[in-house]
This record gives structure tokens, C-alpha cells and sequence, in this order.
């Protein structure tokens, strides 16, 4: 092995690495180091090499990816990091199954989800072709039970499966805007303890757009017989949309016809479904194998000033995608039809990460027009620099198999790749690389993190705290002030023009997002992986024009996240009120004679009964919640009646009094845990201290357990950190909803399908 560059990374990078790339020995203690890590998938992926050229360099073509990978310029997605070179050799993330109108087809998926899911990918299923429910079914005489039934079983088997020790199952379920149970599933998932590893979204087409923009009617098509069946108001269906979006941000909108008119090989099928997150629009049996370039590392000083290095940037561009290239080769699939798709198209998708930061360093504030013309031109550079290297590939290795038979057939220069660019989330692969996630604004300009010892050390954007001192104004003081909030625009101890170079997702508005989002998309092969964040106070007419917007200015999908929209509201930075009260537009904490009134117990709740032992005897306590939340708690003796009994049934009103005044459940668990009895129990080898000890530990469990509300596109494996789980589970640090994902930029936790 020659001598290799040491990477340069932060503390959560090295987290990061140890506890999720990193090769362990069976005590799970890591048994390489990040340089090691490198140079593993460096020359594993060198190796493809060698099927074109017997005669090729393999170390000085692994020393050249090693070094693309340790300074950090350019990631692979998460598997190829985790894989390559080890027995598991599954490199991509996510692949799409196809699922036809029969038993065998729908069983046969669910058999092969298993299966990718254990290899450690997503999967992404079109459920249109499924025949809807009450419809005939000739065989049996009886009646079918619809797509919605059958997501059911997927998301079982999913729970069952454990993605190689890493990752936990993740899929998209599409359904197209004119199947006949169109509504049912617009609704599946207003309960939020079903289909907990899924992700929802309407396929739309242009007709059913231009039917809403005219008010008109729209047809309903039974897949079985290709005959309409009844027809509905196209602005009444997109509401609903709209409705369950604003209410928990599912099910989110990809436009199907768009999609598919940027289908390199629409003779080789068509494209129903994406990758759980959205980005990815695949044909059945295809995989995703993606990157991402940090643009962070593609500025360079002038005398001038701060400029865009485009000469690196290219030098990268053109490294990045041979390396992707040599991934498709060097992957084990996990099934042969998904191998010989994959072979035969060559998709790849190398995207963008730390836009924000790079807008920083050149001084363009996110939300302005220079920045959205900065977008349109760097990813027009990278799809023009990529196409290149891919032609300059063809040229050596030949082009894809599929090429006779797609859009650019006839050409006189083939291409290597049938796409080339996509825009993906880059939730754990940022943290690694130190820097912006994706093309998203800044998550933070300060945040706590989490240290041995319940210690906590505030993390400063770097470029934040090298401006501050360089302006004069940093202060301890003032660095602790800004970890209170979520935005900085309002101290006035920051001079005007820096707050507006230091936005984050909370400062730009819904309709900026958006036409960032389009301003990547419009040279973007496949799709962008983009939040459009909106204030908690936003109305469901605000997330539908946004979808209007999104629609009218190119976009292939959208993925929405109203801040408190989830049914206990999930951190993203600074110091809150508690949670929201009823109305949702005021925090918990008032004012010395003010009072807060509980909202009303609604008719019907849903929640889970957990038993404990405690020294009194057998404690049932049950855990509701409505639509904003935990609700009540109610607690059932074993031992009826009685001082204790009557003891426990007080606390259970109280707790359930604060829960629906907006205290946040980690206060109430506060408050009771630790609470002693002269008659303690042992449970599962912890100790009971007392009733209240007992109802603590159940409230704990189940907030902490979490009722899995999902998120729009790349959120399904996240659900179950979502709803009622507002920390991060490792180091109950500041989460936030990104790209799709949740990350933790306190400790390095992330979680992305």
C-alpha cells in the first residue's frame, strides 16, 4: 500500500465513521481507521478497471479515487462506503420492483424486498397496476382488496427484515392520481401506526394538472379493464393532497408524465416509481448508484476575491464518474433480473453537496437571484463535464447495452451512462465531509452538542465564527444567544449583511425553496432531493401553491415539512416553549396571570397499553394520543381500589391535564422518574422505584418508541424517529428534517433511506 494522505475530519465525522462505516471485530470494536476505509472501497472499485485494460495501473488508479475520497471532494452513497471491498459487496442504495395485478407478482415482490432490504437497499413500488378494492376477482368469485391492503404486507415483511445491521427497510409506495382508490390512499396514512416503512406519493399526470388549474372533472381507471369507471373533481382530489400534506406531509406529488418524458429508454419500459426518497425515478428492476461533489471544496481565492474554481471542479466531475462507472461493475446485486437492468442501462447519479456553504464563501445570500442563477450554471457545468467523461468512456469501454435502443440512438457519440446527474440526499455523507447538506440552506449557524458526561460544547459554523472575530463581534455570550434560536435575523448584535449571507431553511421562504429546487432540476437528469420548509403558522393554501409553483416551474416532485405538522413536533434548533398548544400558534410558556386552557379530549384516540410491575402489584398504563400529540394517560391497578390506586389514577389526570396543555413529555417524564415507595420492584433487570417511578419509565418507552408518523419522499425508514420522538435517540441532540432525512449534527446520528 503506498503512503496515503490522511483525511482531514471534524469530531462527527470521525463519529459518524466509527459507528457506521468503520469494519468491526465481533465485540463491535472498529478494527480499521477512516484512511484504511478508503483505501478498502478505493481499490476494490479500482478493480473494474481491469475488465477493460489487462494491462491498467490497479494502485495508481485506487491511489487517484483514495485521493478523491479522502479530501473529501466526492462521496459514493452510504452502501459502496459501507460494502465495497467486504463480503457483503452490495453497493447501491435503493432499486424499484415491479408489482403486477396477480398473487404470484405481489408475493414475489414482497419475497425480493426481503431480500434487498437484508442486503441493505430501499425499495420504491408503483401499486397502480394493482386491481382496486371490491373489484371481481374471476379465480375465487370474490372480491380484491385493493393496493392499501397489500402496502400492509409489504410494510410487515419489512419490519421483519433487518437491513444487514445497518439500516432498517425503507420503501415508496406510488399510486397514480386515477386509480379508483385514489382516495383511500391519499388517507392510509392519517393513522400513524400503520405502514410505519413507508413513504407515500401521488402520481400525477399533466392532464389531471390541467384539470385542476381549470376546475374540471378527471376520470378514474380500473387497471384491470383499462376502463373508466367514474369520474371526480380534479381540484377536490389535489385538496386532499393538500390537506393530508399540511397535516404530516404525506403523501407528497411526483409528476409522472414529466418523469417519463425524460426517459432515456422509454422502448425498455416505463418508469411508475423512485427510490424512497424521491430523487431517483427508476424503471422495475433497476438500482441507484450515486454520488455527490462537495461544493464547498470548489472555491478558490483570487486577488479579486472568492471565485468558483471550475478547473477543479471538472477535474472531479471527470473522476467521479468513472469511479460511479467502476461501481456498477464491481457491485453484487441482489438479484439477477436487477443485475442485468442495471448492466444494461448504466444509470448513475452524481449530484451536489455543500451549496450553502459555498454561496457563504463567495458572499450570495441562498435566497437571492444571483444564487439561483450560481445554481442553473454549476449544475449545467457538471452535466456538461459528466456527459464528457461518460462519452470518453464509450469511447474506451463501449456504450450502455441499452443504447439501440434509447432516446440518443443514432448519435455519433454514445454515452456510457443513461443518466448521469441527480441531486440525492446526503444526510450522513455531509457530516463526513464537514459540510452544508445537498443543495439545502444552512440547518444551523450554532448548535449544542452532546459530550461525555452530559457535557455540552456549542459547534459554530466555521465560516460564521471566522467572520464574527474577523468583524469583532464573537463573543461566548453571543454564540450561546445564537443556539437559543433557529434563525439569527433578528439580533441585532450581527450586522445586517451577515444575517442575510447566514440564512437557514427556517429564514427562506417556501416559494425560495421551491425555485431552487427547479433551478437544479432544469440540467438534472434524474430529480432533486429538496425541502420546502414552512413556518408552523402556514395554511394548506400556502403548501398548495407551492405545488402549483413547483408544477409551473419543472419540477419533478415535491417534498413539504410545516414545522409542528407531526404530532409532537420534531427539533430543529434553539430553545422552544415546550410544544404548541391546541391552536398550534402559541408556546407553552406564558407570562405571569396568563393560563393555559387544555385542549379538549377528542372522541376517538389511539394509543398502547404497557404493563409494569411495581411493588404495589401489576400496573397497566395506557398511552393515548390525538392528532397534536400525546393526550392522556390513564393507569389500571392490578390490585383494585385503595390508596395507591387512587394515588396512580391522580397522577394519570395530571399528566394527562399537562400533556394537553402542551407540556412536552420529556417534562413529565422529568418529573416522575426517580420517585421513591418503601415497596420497590424488578423489571427486566432495572429497578421500579415506585407507581410514579413505573408510569415515567411506560411514558418514556412509548415517546421514546415513538408512533411513526412519516415523512414526505425519503423519510419512510425515518418514521420511526418521527411523531413522538423529538431528539435524537443517541444523544438527545437537536434533530432536523433534511434533504428527506433526519439528521443529528450534535453527534453525527442520521437516518436516510
Amino acid at each position: 500500500m503506498p503512503p496515503l494522505m490522511q483525511p482531514q475530519l471534524s469530531d462527527n465525522a470521525l463519529t459518524v465513521l466509527e459507528r457506521r462505516y468503520l469494519k468491526k471485530d465481533t465485540d463491535g470494536n472498529p478494527i480499521e481507521t477512516p484512511d484504511l476505509l478508503f483505501w478498502r472501497v478505493a481499490v476494490d472499485i479500482a478493480g473494474a478497471d481491469r475488465n477493460y485494460d489487462s494491462k491498467v495501473d490497479l494502485e495508481a488508479v485506487a491511489l487517484d479515487f483514495y485521493e478523491l475520497m479522502a479530501s473529501l471532494d466526492f462521496l459514493p452513497n452510504s452502501p459502496t462506503l459501507m460494502n465495497a471491498g467486504r463480503d457483503l459487496q452490495q453497493l447501491s442504495a435503493c432499486f424499484v420492483l415491479p408489482v403486477e395485478d396477480t398473487m404470484e407478482s405481489i408475493f414475489t415482490a414482497i419475497k425480493n424486498t426481503a431480500l434487498i432490504h437484508q442486503s441493505g437497499g430501499g425499495t420504491g413500488f408503483s401499486f397502480s397496476r394493482i386491481r382496486p378494492k371490491n373489484d371481481r376477482v374471476a379465480s375465487t368469485g370474490g372480491v380484491a382488496s385493493g393496493p392499501v391492503s397489500f402496502m400492509k404486507v409489504f410494510n410487515a415483511a419489512t419490519e421483519a427484515v433487518k437491513q444487514g445491521g445497518t439500516r432498517r427497510g425503507a420503501n415508496m409506495a406510488i399510486l397514480k392520481v386515477d386509480h379508483p382508490d385514489i382516495l383511500e390512499f391519499i388517507t392510509c396514512k392519517q393513522d400513524p401506526t400503520v405502514l410505519t416503512n413507508f413513504n407515500i406519493s401521488v402520481g400525477l399526470t399533466e392532464d389531471f394538472m390541467r384539470a385542476v388549474e381549470q376546475g374540471e372533472d378527471y376520470q378514474l381507471v380500473n387497471p384491470r379493464t383499462g376502463q373508466g369507471v367514474r369520474t371526480l373533481s380534479a381540484r377536490h382530489i389535489f385538496d386532499q393532497i393538500v390537506d393530508m400534506a399540511w397535516r404530516n406531509g404525506e403523501p407528497g406529488i411526483v409528476f409522472l408524465d414529466r418523469i417519463n418524458r425524460d426517459n432515456p429508454t422509454p422502448a425498455v419500459g416505463e418508469i411508475e416509481s423512485t427510490n424512497p426518497c424521491g430523487e431517483q425515478p427508476l424503471l422495475p428492476y433497476e438500482s441507484c448508484n450515486l454520488g455527490s461533489l462537495n461544493l464547498a471544496h470548489m472555491v478558490k481565492d483570487t486577488p479579486a476575491g472568492p471565485e468558483i474554481d471550475y478547473a477543479h471542479f471538472g477535474d472531479v466531475i471527470t473522476r467521479a464518474l468513472h469511479f460511479l462507472d467502476n461501481v456498477i461493475d464491481q457491485n453484487r446485486y441482489p438479484l439477477p433480473e436487477i443485475e442485468r437492468m442495471t448492466k444494461a442501462n448504466r444509470k448513475i447519479g452524481l449530484g451536489v453537496m455543500g451549496f450553502a456553504d459555498m454561496l457563504i464563501r463567495l458572499g450570495v445570500p441562498y435566497n437571492s437571484e444571483e444564487a439561483l442563477r450560481l445554481a442553473a450554471q454549476l449544475m449545467e457545468f457538471l452535466r456538461e463535464k459528466a456527459r464528457a467523461a461518460s462519452l470518453e468512456l464509450a469511447r474506451q469501454r463501449g456504450p450502455f447495452p441499452s443504447y439501440d435502443k434509447s432516446i440518443y440512438a443514432g448519435g455519433e457519440t454514445p454515452l456510457r451512462n443513461a443518466t448521469i446527474t441527480t441531486i440525492a440526499p446526503t444526510g450522513t455523507l455531509s457530516i463526513i465531509a464537514g459540510c452544508s447538506g445537498g443543495v439545502e440552506p444552512l440547518f444551523a449557524v450554532v448548535f449544542i452538542r452532546n459530550i461525555l458526561d452530559g457535557q455540552k460544547l456549542l459547534e459554530v459554523h466555521p465560516l460564521f465564527e471566522s467572520m464574527a472575530k474577523e468583524r469583532g463581534f464573537y463573543s461566548e455570550g453571543l454564540m450561546e444567544k445564537i443556539s437559543q434560536h433557529k434563525t439569527i435575523q433578528e439580533l441585532d448584535d450581527i450586522t445586517e449583511d451577515v444575517r442575510r449571507l447566514f440564512v437557514t431553511a427556517y429564514d427562506v421562504s417556501p416559494e425560495w425553496h421551491v425555485r431552487m429546487q427547479a433551478a437544479f432540476q432544469e440540467h438534472t437528469d434524474n430529480a432533486v432531493s429538496k425541502t420546502v420548509n414552512f413556518r408552523q403558522e402556514a395554511t394548506p393554501e400556502d403548501i398548495r401553491s407551492v405545488y402549483m409553483l413547483a408544477y409551473r416551474l419543472g419540477c419533478k416532485g415535491v417534498t413539504v415539512y410545516r414545522d409542528g405538522s407531526r404530532q409532537q413536533q420534531v427539533l430543529t434548533a434553539g430553545a422552544q416553549a415546550a410544544t404548541q398548544t391546541s391552536s398550534g400558534a402559541e408556546g407553552a410558556i406564558r407570562a405571569p396571570g396568563q393560563h393555559i386552557t387544555p385542549r379538549p379530549r377528542p372522541q376517538v384516540t389511539q394509543g398502547a397499553t404497557y404493563k409494569t410491575k411495581t411493588g404495589c402489584g401489576n400496573l397497566y398504563v395506557t398511552i393515548n394520543q390525538d392528532e397534536y400529540g400525546l393526550c392522556e394517560v390513564f393507569t389500571s391497578m392490578g390490585k383494585q381500589g385503595g390508596c395507591m390506586a387512587s394515588q396512580a389514577e391522580a397522577v394519570s389526570r395530571l399528566i394527562s391535564l399537562a400533556l394537553r396543555s402542551g407540556v412536552a413529555p420529556d417534562s413529565v417524564v422529568e418529573q416522575l422518574k426517580g420517585i421513591r415507595c418503601p415497596s420497590l420492584s424488578w423489571e427486566n433487570g432495572g429497578t421500579i422505584l415506585s407507581c410514579a417511578d413505573s408510569i415515567s419509565k411506560a411514558l418514556e418507552r412509548h415517546h421514546t418508541r415513538g408512533a411513526s408518523v412519516g415523512v414526505n419522499h425519503g423519510h419512510g425508514e425515518l418514521s420511526d424517529l418521527l411523531g413522538l420522538c423529538p431528539q435524537c435517540p443517541e444523544c438527545g441532540g437537536t434533530i432536523s428534517i433534511s434533504e428527506g432525512c433526519l439528521v443529528c449534527r450534535a453527534c453525527g446520528y442520521s437516518k436516510c433511506p
